[in-house]
């Protein structure tokens, strides 16, 4: 018979609550990014929204990065730095096709860029390697 089980809540099996919400507001905020994206060819109001949008979009992706960083350095995994990392990246060509209004570039890029933030969306909220936040494993015997 194997011993008591313990519930981990270490870097290995679980994200923190910062990554998790950094990540969480970053997709959130692409989402909106894309709501408004129609809304900017009909009205001024939409440009604004838009503008307005992408500016909380790039703060929470710099927020992103700074949550991965905290956890790195307090023991976690190094790969969530490294996606942050990339999503920061593409929210700054995104800005700058943005500004140079080359839609043809730019909304593909908001595209992957919902698409990839909605996969680390998951990946953080279903913990490292495919585990769930918070499983058992066996504890010391």
């Amino acid at each position: 018979m194997t011993g008591p089980t313990a519930v981990t809540a270490g870097p290995r099996t679980a994200f923190p609550r910062t990554v998790r919400a950094a990540v969480a507001l970053q997709t959130l905020a692409l989402f909106f990014q894309a709501s408004t994206a129609g809304a900017l060819l009909v009205s001024s109001h939409g440009a604004l929204l838009h503008d307005v949008g992408s500016r909380v979009m790039y703060g929470a992706s710099m927020l992103y990065v700074v949550a991965a960083v905290l956890a790195w350095r307090r023991g976690g995994g190094g790969r969530p730095v490294l996606y942050a990392s990339g999503l920061l990246a593409l929210a700054s060509v995104q800005v700058v096709l943005g500004i140079a209004h080359l839609p043809a570039f730019h909304v593909p890029l908001g595209v992957a860029m919902v698409a990839l933030s909605t996969l680390d969306l998951a990946r953080t909220l279903t913990g490292p390697a495919g585990t769930r936040a918070g499983a058992r494993v066996p504890g010391p015997a």
